[in-house]
């Protein structure tokens, strides 16, 4: 658990007296993306506020953490169905946009921050951009995408139609909009979004976590020591954890002593993979080990000795750029990944191994090549880590730094921040 509490002393920079809100629809600090993002804002001079969820009873409604401040909503993000979705989403939104309009009306806003999911997020930052806020809309995931593949949406339901719409409202509302990688970028533009007005920035990891190390070779062992297969993340069937049970149980005796880690939080699919596992007769090579922080994720990476990214095919994983791949390749180590657009956006078959998506068969096929090839594999993770250097958070927060300067620039002058 974080307990990180100090306030930084900041030079005041290009950001000095402004005053920014955040706003988002998950937990803080543990939400890697609106976190670096509020810190780089501090680094730069900025008293920056994010809004977010209160997950735990035991986290206090107000707190300050590495001089940002937040302020927690009495909600708990819980899976469920689209009723359930809709009736937290829209009680977030009331009350995020209450404590904005309470906190604009004391001392105004020159920026506010939105984090989708969900889009209509953004309109709680309607009294700020009334009192001369300006409005940035980080788009993580397209939301009808997403919500084709968790609730078997048809691409031309009405459900979807309806999410388009309040996808350009949304956009349209926003006065920049951010977004995780390029293939969302033309999804965005293509549909919602004029081009100038969106900015690929990409969810990199956090450096002082996942520092660059040297490429471990993939060790071909012949004794007992387990060969350690890794998988962690969200537990949902899009990002496809049986096809890693499938894949491990072709390997057979082609990859002695091969065992699959998984690291996240208990969900109701987990329990249906390792009840796959048992069926199996592999649960002696599968060991859940639960939720880690990111520290211990970069640990346990540092432990293994391949990534496996197994997503299913599907709307979604065709364009996601999972951020895993650069955990992974950040600490040295071999990640077998989709072949899908979101990827391919970035690297080549000479900077990272594919698999065909959401086909066991050929992840269970690239696992034992890995294995049988440890010198091969040791200069494809050195190219894919020269991808991974072009898109260092300490670059990409450049760009989004920048972004912001800009938007901050056309402000309204005038408004001035209060002690």
């Amino acid at each position: 658990m974080m307990t990180t509490l100090s306030e930084p002393q900041t030079v005041p920079t290009r950001f000095a007296n402004r005053r920014v809100a955040a706003v988002v629809y998950s937990h803080f600090p543990s939400d890697p993306r609106p976190r670096r993002a509020a810190e780089a804002l501090v680094r730069n001079g900025a008293r920056v506020e994010v809004i977010c969820l209160k997950e735990r009873d035991d986290e206090p409604q107000h707190e300050v953490f590495n001089g940002v401040d937040v302020t927690r909503v009495p909600l708990k993000h819980r899976r469920g169905g689209k009723l359930a979705y809709l009736a937290r989403y829209a009680g977030f939104i009331l009350l995020a946009g209450m404590i904005l309009a309470y906190r604009s009306i004391r001392s105004r806003f020159h920026l506010v921050h939105v984090h989708n999911m969900p889009d209509a997020l953004v309109f709680s930052a309607l009294v700020p951009k009334l009192l001369g806020a300006k409005v940035i809309l980080d788009l993580h995931d397209p939301m009808p995408e997403l919500f084709m593949t968790i609730f078997g949406f048809g691409a031309k339901g009405r459900a979807v139609r309806l999410l388009k719409m309040l996808e350009k409202w949304s956009l349209g509302f926003a006065d920049a909009v951010v977004t995780t990688n390029e293939a969302f970028r033309k999804l965005f533009t293509g549909r919602s979004c004029a081009p100038e007005k969106i900015t690929t920035v990409m969810n990199s990891p956090d450096e002082e976590i996942f520092s660059l190390s040297e490429v471990s070779k993939v060790a071909r062992r012949e004794d007992s020591t387990p060969f350690v297969i890794m998988y962690h993340g969200s537990l949902v069937e899009r990002h496809g954890l049986e096809l890693a049970v499938k894949a491990l149980a072709k390997l057979g005796d082609i990859v002695p002593n091969a065992e699959l880690r998984i690291f996240g939080n208990r969900t109701p699919y987990l329990e249906q993979v390792l009840d796959l596992a048992r069926s199996a007769g592999l649960s002696d090579a599968i060991h859940y080990l639960g939720p880690k922080d990111l520290s211990q994720i970069a640990m346990a990476i540092r432990n293994c000795d391949i990534g496996i990214i197994p997503n299913q095919k599907n709307t979604f994983t065709e364009l996601n750029m999972p951020t895993r791949i650069f955990e992974f390749l950040s600490q040295g180590k071999l990640v077998i990944a989709p072949r899908t657009m979101g990827i391919l956006d970035y690297f080549t078959p000479k900077d990272l191994l594919f698999f065909e998506l959401g086909d066991a068969d050929d992840l269970a096929a690239k696992i034992a090549y890995a294995f049988r090839n440890p010198d091969e594999m040791v200069k494809l993770v050195e190219r894919g880590q020269e991808v991974y250097r072009l898109h260092r958070w300490s670059v990409e927060q450049v760009r989004f730094v920048d972004l912001v300067d800009k938007v901050l620039r056309s402000s309204a002058r005038g408004i001035t921040v209060h002690a």
